[in-house]
């Protein structure tokens, strides 16, 4: 398994985590930042799993 993928699925969580805290205070900034590493982390496990896909040769 490609390490974007598994870095991506940390990213993608980390970043829902921080999104929801933020949420929970009413910070702002934390839910955006959250929100934005959430996001990231989806992109980073995508290409981790195009780089999987590409190495099988589908």
């Amino acid at each position: 398994m490609d390490k974007n993928r598994t870095e991506g699925t940390k990213h993608e969580v980390k970043g829902a985590v921080k999104e929801v805290a933020g949420k929970f205070t009413g910070d702002k900034a934390k839910e955006v930042s959250g929100n934005i590493e959430k996001n990231a982390g989806k992109v980073q496990k995508e290409v981790g799993k195009a780089a999987d896909d590409a190495r099988k040769g589908h």
